[in-house]
């Protein structure tokens, strides 16, 4: 990829739909460029995106936008969350930043170092983590102007045990997280979701991760912008760690669809 091509795909949908959904983790490409400050090897580093990266997830949402009856958009981050996590805060209010999380990494998922101690974190956010939010913000507010309402389903997964990074990791990890917020969440979206995953087995509320993606230019101040993450236990559709996904895949893509075609 050229240093100044996007890193991230806007994967257009029918012009009535007002859906995004979201794929924020579902990458492994690391520029050498970056891979340069990361100090750890090659086979730690690999086993590291085998335990960090939301395998397959952008393959569930490709099947649910083939599947639904109105094409959602598609928003896909085509690099590692090693790069930079989109999904962060970039500045204090992020929790993650207690465990070397926050929107560059420099500690990994068992508390290692990703990064040397003083890294500088301002280019990369420059260089990834900004264009990308503008698009995002871009993304919604076109919905906004062709439907007067935007809905970003987010779509994640995580690892059957908790992995030592993860500051909530002691509550319940059912096969599909529900994670919600106040402002964004309305109640007709939450029911909508709780009934399109109904047959993959219990659906849970934000555990063991709680929230959900909503650009800083509309979070909680644009109710017209509605939001869910939808975090899917890797052992319903995958074998851990980074392996391959099984048809446990086809049946999750068939129900984000049903969910895409309730709300759209």
């Amino acid at each position: 990829m050229p240093p100044s091509a996007p890193s991230f795909d806007l994967l257009p949908g029918a012009a009535a739909s007002p859906l995004i959904l979201h794929v924020p983790h579902s990458a492994r490409e690391i520029p050498p460029q970056v891979r340069a400050d990361i100090v750890l090897g090659d086979a730690e580093l690999a086993r590291e995106l085998d335990h960090i990266t939301d395998a397959h997830t952008a393959g569930i949402a490709a099947g649910a936008a083939a599947a639904a009856r109105v094409t959602p958009w598609r928003f896909v981050n085509r690099m590692s969350r090693l790069v930079v996590d989109p999904e962060r805060f970039p500045d204090e209010r992020e929790e993650m930043l207690a465990v070397g999380m926050g929107a560059v990494y420099t500690r990994t998922t068992h508390k290692d170092v990703l990064r040397p101690d003083g890294f500088d974190t301002g280019p990369l956010v420059e260089r990834y983590f900004r264009p990308y939010a503008r698009a995002m913000s871009k993304a919604v507010a076109d919905r906004l102007a062709a439907t007067g309402r935007a809905v970003i389903i987010d779509v994640h997964s995580y690892p059957t045990a908790p992995l030592p990074y993860e500051l909530h990791g002691t509550g319940p990890r059912p096969p599909v997280c529900l994670g919600t917020d106040t402002f964004h969440t309305p109640p007709e979206l939450l029911a909508a979701a709780r009934e399109a995953f109904a047959e993959c087995g219990e659906t849970g509320l934000d555990s063991p991760f709680a929230g959900t993606y909503v650009p800083l230019e509309f979070y909680e101040a644009d109710a017209r912008v509605s939001a869910l993450m939808v975090e899917i236990r890797r052992d319903v559709y995958m074998s851990e760690p980074g392996g391959p996904a099984h048809d446990g895949l086809t049946r999750l893509a068939a129900a984000l669809a049903r969910l895409v075609d309730a709300v759209g």
